[in-house]
């Protein structure tokens, strides 16, 4: 009798099971880049997270969350006429907000202030003020690198509204003395394809008293789309005559040294592999390329102030900014350390030198150095910075 109830409860269960299987199943369609938009959902402080999909009509799609404003990833076509996702990235929320075991800047709108402040420490109006000392290296030189890292606006959620299937604009409320900086700031990222096969970037923000704001997109660019072999073979221009000499701490010593006969000279288009392991002691110290160039573009932004390309999927991408200077980052710190067994995005392990970063911004520590361009904003004033990444095949 045990048996035969047993026997009946099997039979019942499969029947429902059966049931089940025959209702329609709702599954969320993959993006292009292969991303599964539910791995985004979640809520932060109350605050909703989403993965938003901007779409051009040459093939272009860029994926973005409003956790941080991250370009999650960015298709484009090559001269095969295929999509390739040319940034770095992972595939799920949850990876980007473990700040602990997976932390990153990847694909961030970095604020209050991007890049280093020297010892997080500047003066404005006669007023001294400490920010969070984030970036540590030996002697204790430690400062403050993208507002604070982990507990700066790459690692908040912002307030999002995808304006139309090109457009998506992104707003966030600083407060007044978060991480030290002055000030409640009110800011918006808008993230647009324009012309099919640009991605525009336009970052816009005022203040209640006086403060200081540098913002960035920290896309980290392999245009080949292997990623998981260093991108040797990139093939890099700067528009720059100069660059703004660092010290071992990576912070700017003050001297604008020019890039004639060195290896930072990408006046002449050429493979970062080129010149990426010099021995050239601001190449060495960085171990690799982690600097700011001083561009000639002097904030005409119709102008090419950066490019890069891949010869093997012959993608070609021109950068354009507003700004009077750029970092080139070449991923110096990707797989070392314990990174190389971390899988990012569909499972892939990035290695060290796997891709570039051309950041448009103010030059570092420039609260601390009054003869460069400014970073302070005032009441009654708007920031406002662009940058451009324009793709083409050739």
């Amino acid at each position: 009798m045990k048996a035969l109830k047993a026997s009946c409860f099997g039979l019942g269960a499969m029947l429902a099971l059966t049931m089940i299987s025959c209702e329609p199943q709702q599954t969320t369609p993959l993006t292009a880049s292969g991303l599964n938009p539910a791995k985004f959902d979640t809520i932060v402080n109350g605050d909703t997270v989403r993965l938003f999909t901007l779409k051009g009509d040459k093939g272009m799609e860029v994926c973005i969350t409003n956790y941080g404003g991250r370009v999650v990833s960015l298709m484009v076509p090559d001269k095969n006429d295929s999509l390739v996702d040319v940034v770095l990235g992972f595939d799920n929320i949850a990876q980007y907000m473990d700040t602990q075991n997976t932390p990153s800047d990847y694909g961030s709108s970095v604020g209050r202030y991007a890049n280093r402040i020297n010892m997080g420490q500047f003066t404005l109006n006669d007023s001294t003020y400490q920010l969070k000392q984030n970036d540590r290296h030996p002697g204790e030189r430690n400062h403050c690198l993208h507002g604070g890292g982990d507990t700066g606006w790459m690692n908040r959620v912002y307030k999002a509204e995808q304006v139309d299937d090109q457009t998506l604009r992104l707003t966030i409320v600083a407060e007044d003395g978060e991480n030290g900086f002055p000030g409640t700031v009110t800011a918006t990222t808008t993230y647009k394809i324009v012309n099919g096969n640009t991605l525009d970037i336009v970052w816009e923000a005022e203040t209640d008293k006086p403060t200081i704001i540098n913002q960035t997109n920290h896309n980290y660019y392999n245009l080949s789309g292997d990623l998981e072999n260093a991108a040797y073979d990139q093939v890099l221009y700067v528009n720059a005559d100069s660059f703004t000499e660092s010290d071992e701490s990576y912070m700017p010593t003050g001297k604008i040294l020019p890039v004639e006969g060195t290896p930072m000279d990408f006046r002449t288009p050429h493979a970062v592999g080129d010149s990426i392991h010099s021995d050239y002691y601001q190449v060495k110290n960085a171990h690799g390329y982690d600097h700011n160039w001083c561009l000639n573009t002097n904030g005409d932004d119709t102008q090419v102030c950066a490019s890069l390309y891949s010869p093997r999927t012959g993608i070609f991408m021109e950068m354009y900014t507003n700004e009077p200077g750029v970092q080139v980052y070449s991923a110096n710190f990707q797989g070392v350390g314990g990174e190389e067994n971390i899988a990012r995005k569909l499972g892939k392990h990035y290695p060290q030198h796997v891709s570039i970063c051309l950041e448009s911004q103010k030059y570092p520590d420039s609260p601390n150095h009054p003869e460069w361009a400014s970073p302070v904003l005032n009441p009654g004033e708007k920031y406002y910075s662009h940058a451009a990444y324009k793709f083409s095949v050739k």
